[in-house]
């Protein structure tokens, strides 16, 4: 069982009123990390930028990293995406720190794992059906039999903790106009308003609470319901949430703003609008894809009419591998395992002038990183009393540097640790059975922790250098190396254990 932290970090009130606080010692810290030294790697140092760009993160649900045409798609048309990469670095080792949607969400905008502010698994809809309230239970109690560490009824946390500081509420500070549209996943705000964007560090809101399988799931602008259950009604959503952000873009002022554009689709149920439904090679997955790359153009457009294209920060990621549909690329698994398949993301940056041009960027690197690096281009300091596991990626993406800022990134599994990655090297202690979306059959139960089907052939070794698809374990072949990231893993729960929130 995990100890409790030292002591309570500052509420976000707290902070708002001071402002942020410097680092100092203590950012110096979270910046080495407890692995300093291990392989030979060291932290990032922040990079300095003497002008505030606006800065937009455009997040896609359980799009894989095959379904677009810049990685690779021949089913999917996606010119608006292409071209941003082609004016900017595509990223080809690129991690989720999480393979479903709310812990995705929670790291991206806390810069933490997940496991520090609790949200290990999606939250529910406080009135949600029967089978969804069976399966949480089903998932919490295969977790306590398997040993998880408890983080204080985690499976069953409501949303997003109050100690912890959001991307938004950080670029808030050092004022920025700040605006979400999409899907949230960070709590069922229609049934408890403390977790609103609004009250989260949006200056302004248009979106969903919540995954859109998940009923009953309203449509929200601020802190008004518009649409009490969308329902089958969701072909009107991205139309909906691009008009909203050209609109927010084109009421940009001398100030700059931060949009965080997050994408119910192609998460099914699966919708497109009248103008894209059936008009892909790829059915309705590809359909809302491509609505989405229109989406994406019409940001583009917006940003080049208002003359601000050169001073925009745009990334274009997705929260998790693709699910029941959609291209996991060459890498194995989906969406809710530890295999690459769940993990690893397409990933698109974007900045004239400062990212080079058709670049491509192959150091690992995860979504955590955005958080302390969008704060340095912004000239705001990361909170001093928590660790940010997240380093500084600037330098990566502008070309100054090609060694991975991180020591190692590991792959969890609710809060189970499941695997790390270092280097080319990749190494599973064990996969867990459970595996996304939770079966609910009565022989799927009744053997969810039964016999290994597989024998005795843990734990895995992979070369992700030369075996993208973890098709061959090497372990038997390089044993030290299979040591070393044991012993890295150890070294690690060691020191989150001691402190898994992560208070400095």
């Amino acid at each position: 069982m995990l100890v409790s932290p030292r002591r309570q970090p500052m509420t976000r009130r707290e902070w708002l009123k001071t402002g942020m606080a410097a680092g100092g010692a203590a950012l110096a810290a979270s910046a080495a990390g407890p692995l300093a030294g291990l392989f030979g790697c060291s932290a990032t140092a922040r990079a300095s930028r003497p002008v505030s760009p606006n800065v937009i993160i455009i997040y896609c649900d359980d799009l894989g990293y095959g379904d677009l045409g810049c990685y690779g798609s021949r089913a999917i048309a996606t010119p608006n995406v292409d071209r941003l990469a082609s004016q900017g670095v595509r990223l080809t080792d690129y991690y989720a720190c999480n393979a479903v949607c709310a812990p995705s969400r929670a790291g991206l905008l806390t810069g933490r794992y997940p496991f520090r502010s609790g949200i290990i698994g999606n939250v529910y809809p406080k009135d949600e059906p029967f089978k969804r309230r069976a399966a949480r239970e089903y998932v919490g109690g295969a977790l306590r039999e398997l040993g998880s560490i408890d983080l204080r009824d985690s499976t069953d946390i409501s949303g997003i903790p109050e100690n912890e500081f959001l991307l938004g509420e950080a670029l808030k500070a050092v004022g920025y106009r700040t605006c979400m549209v999409g899907k949230w996943h960070l709590g069922d705000y229609s049934k408890e308003p403390v977790f609103n964007p609004v009250k989260n560090g949006f200056d302004h809101y248009l979106g969903v609470p919540h995954s859109n399988d998940m009923l009953p799931c309203p449509l929200f602008r601020n802190e008004e319901m518009l649409q009490e259950n969308i329902g089958t009604d969701q072909a009107k959503l991205t139309g909906l949430y691009t008009k909203e952000a050209v609109e927010f873009i084109r009421e940009s002022g001398g100030k700059p703003f931060f949009l965080y554009f997050a994408h119910t689709f192609p998460h099914q149920p699966l919708y497109a609008s009248e103008k894209f439904a059936g008009k892909s090679k790829a059915g309705k997955f590809g359909d809302a894809v491509e609505e989405i790359d229109w989406s994406v153009g019409r940001i583009l457009e917006t940003l080049r009419e208002k003359g601000i294209e050169e001073n925009t920060l745009i990334f274009f990621t997705s929260d998790n591998g693709p699910w029941f549909e959609g291209s996991a690329g060459p890498y194995r698994g989906r969406k809710g395992q530890s295999y690459e398949g769940g993990f690893h993301v397409p990933m698109i940056a974007r900045w004239p002038n400062h990212i080079p041009a058709g670049s491509e960027c192959a150091v690992p690197l995860m979504n955590i990183d955005l958080y302390p690096t969008i704060l340095s281009v912004a000239g705001a300091d990361r909170p001093g009393d928590r660790v940010i596991d997240g380093r500084n990626i600037l330098p990566i993406l502008t070309g100054q540097k090609s060694q991975s800022p991180h020591e190692a990134l590991f792959y969890y599994h609710y809060d189970l640790l499941e695997g790390v990655r270092v280097g080319k090297w990749k190494y599973f202690r064990k996969l867990n059975r459970y595996v996304w979306p939770v079966p609910l059959d009565s022989a799927a139960i009744a053997n969810r922790l039964g016999g290994d089907q597989l024998g005795n052939r843990w734990p895995l070794l992979y070369n992700l250098e030369i075996d993208p698809g973890e098709s061959y374990n090497v372990i038997n072949t390089y044993p030290d190396v299979a040591e070393k990231l044991e012993k890295v893993m150890q070294q690690w729960e060691t020191e989150t254990t001691k402190n898994p929130k992560g208070w400095l």
